[in-house]
């Protein structure tokens, strides 16, 4: 296995001139095709509105589906998700925004998918502190459909990708997203 960068890294996402919902991810030297928001990359993320936000924002920690494979080697915190991992995006919720555990009344996102989405996510900085209702909730960085279909706002990445990013980035990592 390769060993473990310490510097922290930034990864630059940058859609495709051809097509709004597929881009490019670059960290240094490896760059990789990436998933984006149904609406493209946007100024002004809306909850809902299925697009990327504009921004730097910091990666700041890990999930992953233990029973799916093992944590990803990586410099930043990682937590194993469980059945009862959420997220809610109810912007009227004194916890938008912020991971929860379910059962939950509130609109929220299951974080224990059926699909292989949430199998490695990663949690970005993007309307978390504080959370400003209605600006979006739950962009992540995470593993891509195949085939690369639009995601509902979050950059994503093959699984084998994302295992490599996570190894060759450190704690204060960014993600960059251009316009």
């Amino acid at each position: 296995m390769k060993t473990l960068k310490k510097s922290a890294g930034m990864l630059e996402v940058r859609a495709s001139p051809l097509n709004r919902t597929r881009g490019v991810l670059s960290l240094g030297r490896i760059t990789v095709p990436c998933a984006l928001g149904r609406s493209g990359i946007v100024m002004r993320k809306r909850e809902g509105d299925g697009g990327t936000p504009v921004g730097r924002f910091e990666l700041l920690h890990v999930y992953y589906r233990p029973d799916r494979g093992l944590p990803p080697a990586t410099l930043l915190p990682t937590e194993p998700l469980t059945p009862a991992s959420g997220w809610c995006d109810d912007p009227g919720h004194r916890l938008y925004n912020r991971p929860v555990q379910l059962p939950f009344a509130a609109s929220h996102e299951k974080m224990w998918r059926d699909d292989r989405l949430y199998d490695i996510v990663v949690v970005l900085d993007c309307n978390l502190n504080p959370a400003v209702k209605g600006q979006g909730s739950a962009i992540f960085f995470h593993i891509a459909r195949q085939g690369y279909s639009p995601t509902e706002g979050c950059v994503a990445v093959s699984p084998e990708h994302m295992r490599l990013i996570l190894q060759n980035i450190g704690l204060g990592a960014e993600m960059v997203i251009h316009a």
